[in-house]
């Protein structure tokens, strides 16, 4: 007589799936001594469910899920890494918070040009001057050259950047301090609010609402990175001094301008008279004339790096950080075809004011 095979919920010895009614079933697939198939066994094999076929598809359907699930988790890290390259964030490990919330023995320094600022503020600062006729074209043409080099070259070289420098000190000789500093806010204004890098602003905010102090660290003249450090809403600016007789600038410097070493120097100090712990500071900047400053520090950012910057970063699992919109083309600091922009505009420029004189 072949076996009777009961609806689910019907077998005499109670309902299927209930603990107690199955710890009295066998509970395996063999067979009785007696050659047939015993209680839960038997119905099971009656249903179909334990076939080898059955059992091989359920171990499919779990090596399917797992593998979906790997899968899944994979992408989603692959979002993430895109949504960080998108918001020109390098490929990187999660990092830890930072900064560290109240810890006021701890502060954060910025450079300035092509860190903070697109270009180089102290020429922004010389085409403010030749508006206000301190200067004559010739000048501005010199001026608008090395910050075509820069922008192009991605870099600061010291050999340019003192010539800029020396050609700002022989334009302020004979004038008042305060006229300049007057006149430095009208120009801010005018040609560097638009020129901040909302990336790196958003650094230096962070550190701010972390209950800590900021400041610009930079070769350009100590006035102008205070203005510029006050309407960012920083703490204060270390910069080149220019020196000055009761209030009139000489047209010297006190010392040598604010660069490479230097900054270094004046971050140490800084940090002795406000007694930071250094090795809970940060710094950030793009070039890798700041390596001594970046170094001098427990936390260092290349923010926009030069190549040289990028190599030594990467070798030392610094974190890097590049808020321009396209890729360099071989050593070029923007897309070549901004720098070729850059040369053509200044070039317009030049003939504009040209005319305009005539």
């Amino acid at each position: 007589m072949p076996p009777i095979v009961r609806p689910r919920g019907t077998h005499p010895d109670g309902p299927f799936g209930d603990p107690a009614a199955e710890s009295s079933r066998t509970r395996h697939t063999g067979e009785s001594g007696t050659g047939e198939r015993t209680g839960y066994a038997h119905d099971m094999a009656a249903l179909g469910w334990l076939t080898p076929r059955r059992r091989s598809s359920t171990a499919r359907s779990v090596l399917a899920g797992e593998a979906a699930a790997e899968a899944a988790r994979k992408t989603s890290q692959q979002f993430e890494t895109d949504a960080r390259a998108r918001t020109g964030a390098d490929t990187a490990p999660a990092e830890p918070a930072f900064p560290v919330a109240g810890d006021i023995g701890a502060a954060a320094f910025f450079d300035l040009d092509n860190t903070v600022m697109q270009g180089a503020a102290i020429f922004h600062f010389g085409r403010g001057l030749y508006k206000r006729k301190f200067f004559q074209r010739r000048e501005l043409a010199r001026f608008a050259w090395q910050q075509t080099w820069f922008r192009i070259a991605g870099v600061e070289d010291p050999e340019h950047m003192q010539d800029v420098r020396e050609s700002a000190l022989s334009i302020v000789k004979g004038h008042r301090v305060s006229e300049l500093m007057s006149i430095g806010e009208e120009i801010y204004d005018e040609y560097m609010a638009d020129r901040i890098w909302p990336g790196t602003r958003a650094l230096a905010q962070a550190h701010l609402d972390a209950g800590q102090k900021v400041w610009l660290v930079t070769a350009a003249p100590v006035e102008t990175a205070t203005i510029i450090a006050r309407r960012l809403g920083l703490t204060g600016a270390l910069g080149t001094v220019a020196e000055s007789v009761d209030g009139v600038y000489t047209g010297k410097l006190v010392g040598e301008p604010l660069h490479g070493p230097a900054k270094a120097e004046a971050v140490r100090a800084l940090a002795s008279a406000e007694e930071l712990d250094l090795s809970r500071c940060a710094a950030y900047s793009d070039s890798h004339n700041d390596i001594p400053m970046l170094s001098l520090v427990g936390h260092p950012y290349a923010i926009n790096p030069d190549t040289k910057l990028r190599k030594h970063a990467r070798e030392r699992d610094w974190r890097l950080r590049d808020y321009r919109t396209g890729r360099k083309a071989a050593k070029v600091g923007i897309p070549a075809a901004a720098g070729v922009g850059a040369l053509a505009g200044g070039t317009a420029a030049a003939v504009a004011l040209h005319r305009r004189r005539r």
